[in-house]
């Protein structure tokens, strides 16, 4: 199935699903760094949602694939859509995007395409009981099918292998836009204090309490149910705190109908970087993950995080932070007092949200990352390595 052709630019094929939210937000800055370079970047994607446009936008040509987010009977069309998407692509490489495009790009190719995985957090650490125990089985099967597992970090890599899948890995760590993640203003209060005008707060929000905000889908993984379990016990240390919750997604409803005075549903945003910026801390309690986003483009605006111990989250932090800045998931008594300890710290939280812009400049540039990937298909097909044509800064 693949070009073989001398001339042609090297044609990679995104399969994607889901359409929203990190995923969609790596893929969008994959195509648009290797448009840029010259590549084709084709994007295979459900309709719906934002990663079509924005992949078109950035560069990409973006075809339909109909596909559902979880596993079931569905897989029964969407491998042969694959199958016709990858016939009528003709990549040189398939880099299948998450589990539900693992599972249909592997057994739609079955290694006659070179081929990348990235899991973007395991599907086993989704679900659990006999479903985990499947999901792990086809992992274990079909990594042959995978020329490269690409993980976002040591972590998620380490969980795999602990867990008996036998990959080629590569580890690549997400990176985040640090032209568009920063401060928007040197002052860091006065920062603050533009974005929360700019933001449609109600009355009780727009003072100068400590402002929490958690950006991410309103749903399981994210753990915001945690968060409001927690919230209760840093109102009774910490009266005048609020929470803005930043995303909508399946659990909203039932979150609200749950959610303590003083949390503010803000729904989904475009452009998440005024509610960054209004924050003095950004917390995100995941249940799992592999490498989030939102703690690295707060931390580039110049916020503190406060993360959960999952996948990728020691490997955010700027050394010397877990102490402060990471708690066990699942854990509400132990996050309202990492909450209490930080927000109860103005002085602290300004000194940790330095560091913290100064370790994303460092360690998290997006264009490291895609270049890094763009690395590897050359790596993958035998091809010379193409040199970086912009110093990134550190």
């Amino acid at each position: 199935m693949p070009t073989n052709r001398s001339n042609a630019p090297l044609t990679v094929l995104h399969l994607v699903q889901p359409v929203e939210g990190g995923v969609a937000r790596v893929v969008v800055d994959l195509v648009r760094a290797q448009a840029a370079a010259g590549l084709r970047a084709v994007v295979g994607c459900p309709p719906g949602g934002r990663l079509a446009d924005a992949a078109r936008e950035a560069g990409a040509e973006v075809l339909t694939w109909r596909a559902g987010r979880a596993p079931g009977p569905g897989l029964a069309t969407e491998v042969p859509g694959a199958r016709r998407l990858v016939r009528r692509v003709r990549p040189d490489v398939l880099h299948a995007h998450s589990a539900k495009a693992g599972l249909a790009g592997r057994l739609a190719v079955r290694g006659r395409v070179p081929t990348v995985f990235q899991p973007h957090a395991w599907s086993f650490d989704a679900v659990g009981g006999a479903t985990a125990a499947l999901a792990l089985r086809w992992e274990r099967y079909a990594v042959r099918w995978a020329d490269r597992v690409l993980c976002v970090s040591e972590a998620e890599r380490r969980a795999g292998a602990s867990e008996g899948i036998h990959a080629r890995w590569a580890v690549i760590r997400n990176g985040v836009d640090l032209g568009h993640f920063r401060p928007g203003a040197p002052d860091r209060d006065h920062d603050r204090a533009l974005a929360r005008a700019e933001l449609p707060l109600p009355a009780a929000f727009r003072g100068d309490g400590p402002l929490a905000v958690c950006v991410g889908r309103l749903c399981h993984q994210k753990g915001q149910d945690v968060l409001l379990q927690a919230w209760p016990e840093l109102l009774a240390a910490v009266p005048g705190a609020r929470l803005a919750l930043v995303g909508d997604g399946p659990d909203t409803e039932r979150l609200r109908r749950t959610a303590p005075p003083g949390v503010l549903f803000a729904g989904a945003a475009a452009d998440i970087r005024p509610w960054l910026r209004a924050a003095d801390l950004v917390v995100l309690p995941s249940r799992w993950e592999g490498m989030a986003l939102a703690p690295l483009e707060a931390m580039a605006c110049g916020r503190p995080v406060l993360v959960s111990d999952v996948s990728g989250a020691r490997e955010s932090l700027p050394p010397g932070q877990a102490r402060l800045c990471l708690v066990p998931p699942q854990d509400p008594t132990a996050l309202a007092k990492g909450l209490t300890r930080l927000l109860t710290e103005p002085g602290l939280l300004a000194e940790l949200g330095e560091q913290a812009r100064q370790h994303a400049r460092t360690d998290f540039d997006v264009r490291r990352t895609t270049d890094a990937v763009t690395g590897l298909y050359h790596e993958l097909l035998g091809r010379p390595r193409p040199l970086n044509q912009e110093r990134i800064s550190r």
